[in-house]
């Protein structure tokens, strides 16, 4: 294994992909580690002086790629091993001095900050970034934080953190996936116990949880939205574990199989955490071929030719989760009629509509909290900009799909959330050019 290598070194990522629509794909494709578990559970390492095995491992998403390269810039040793999936963390020390750069561009830089805190009594860590969907503060963290009894600073370059962590209650005014990741990382090493209320327990939440517990913490769960921690008031042990398959990029590979009329396989998929997603592609008039672990999509599988129309509301797990949105529209493209998404939880979630309407002018509307459809649309190639990580990903699939050639820009944004990407593309017949700028 190395811990270096260029594209760790330098953090370079296409900015573009050109696409030749009309391929089908077709033959075997297994869905990685979920990128929504894989850097939480990287966050989680710091949380040790001693090694933490993470098998599964998508090492080559592009946020993966900036907190380990943030992690490193700390003094910590994580090597990737890209071939085996693999990542090892042996974090014995976490320097205390400001790093050179602050300019990390993924959203959820706050769970750096519980490895630095339990150490050095202070931590610095860059400001969220990522995808602009609507507003998406750090305040529930801040709350975090404080209500474990630390300062906060809101520094030009970069957050600070200081004090020690201290058992105590933390009430969210709303469910929140990050906030409740944060607040169990700093609890699990706090003095005393802690409650989380209205805590947001997905799937990845209960890996991370996992991995915790086999690093030492004591953590109990009540219901979907109570969590109780008896902090360890210092460092945890090492522990292996494996990232769960992620739940997205099956939805992402069945859709892409519908959409195009391939024959795929795709192996891996958590059917656990998809049940309600795949109920409504199967109301839509799916076929799905499965066994415990895969599932088989083939021209056959869509039984009238093309899809019914359908209505389907964004929300939380275990229904259809707001990153699951676009390949619902794009379903919704290939419906026979009028079909109608609606987003609860994000309603903001509509910038990519008016990008990926270039490829059917007028069989898109958008309004906030729902996406209208008119299908069966054909979609021609044109050129479009990324705007969020699964919108990015959902004009990469209208352009396969669509007659001549699709340009699509900021494709770094796709890439943020599916491991080689173009590789996997390859490895199914989808021939994609990456150019660099």
């Amino acid at each position: 294994m190395s811990a270096n290598n260029s594209l760790e070194d330098t953090l370079v990522f296409p900015s573009e992909l050109i696409i030749r629509g009309g391929q089908v794909p077709s033959g075997r494709v297994r869905v990685s580690g979920a990128k929504n578990a894989a850097t939480r559970l990287l966050a989680a390492a710091m949380l040790s002086d001693e090694r933490v095995t993470l098998n599964n491992f998508p090492t080559k998403i592009v946020d993966a790629q900036h907190k380990m390269h943030f992690m490193r810039s700390l003094g910590i040793n994580v090597i990737a091993d890209h071939a085996m999936e693999l990542v090892t963390v042996e974090a014995t020390s976490v320097q205390a001095a400001p790093v050179s750069s602050y300019n990390v561009p993924i959203r959820t830089t706050y769970l750096l900050a519980a490895g630095q805190t339990a150490r050095n009594g202070i931590a610095r860590i860059p400001y969220p970034g990522g995808c602009k969907i609507g507003s998406r503060g750090y305040d529930l963290h801040i709350m975090v934080w404080k209500s474990l009894g630390c300062e906060v600073l809101e520094l030009p370059d970069f957050i600070e953190i200081k004090g020690g962590f201290v058992g105590g209650v933390i009430d969210f005014p709303m469910s929140t996936v990050g906030g409740t990741e944060n607040a169990l990382l700093c609890t699990a090493v706090a003095h005393g116990d802690s409650e989380i209320r209205n805590a947001y327990i997905t799937p990845e939440v209960d890996n991370l949880i996992e991995l915790l517990r086999r690093m030492g913490a004591s953590i109990e769960v009540f219901g979907n939205s109570l969590i109780r921690v008896k902090g360890k008031g210092g460092l945890l042990r090492g522990a292996p574990i494996d990232v769960m398959p992620d739940r997205i990029e099956a939805l992402t590979w069945i859709t892409l199989a519908v959409l195009t009329g391939g024959t795929l396989r795709i192996d891996d998929v958590p059917f656990d955490h998809m049940e309600i997603p795949l109920i409504h592609i199967e109301k839509a008039g799916v076929d799905l071929y499965r066994n415990s672990t895969s599932v088989f999509i083939a021209p056959e599988c869509v039984k009238a030719g093309y899809l019914q129309p359908f209505e389907v509301a964004c929300g939380t797990h275990p229904g259809v989760i707001s990153d699951m949105q676009p390949f619902y529209v794009l379903l919704g493209l290939m419906a026979g009629g009028t079909s109608q998404i609606s987003d609860y939880r994000y309603p903001k979630r509509i910038g990519y509509v008016n990008e990926l309407n270039k490829f059917s002018p007028g069989a898109l509307d958008a309004q906030e909290g729902r996406i209208t459809t008119h299908g069966v649309a054909k979609l021609i190639g044109t050129e479009a900009d990324s705007t969020d990580l699964r919108g990015s990903m959902a004009m990469i699939m209208a352009g396969i799909a669509a007659e001549g050639t699709t340009k699509v820009n900021g494709v770094s944004m796709a890439l943020r959330g599916y491991n080689d990407l173009v590789g996997k593309l390859a490895q199914i017949g989808i021939a994609v050019e990456a150019k660099y700028s």
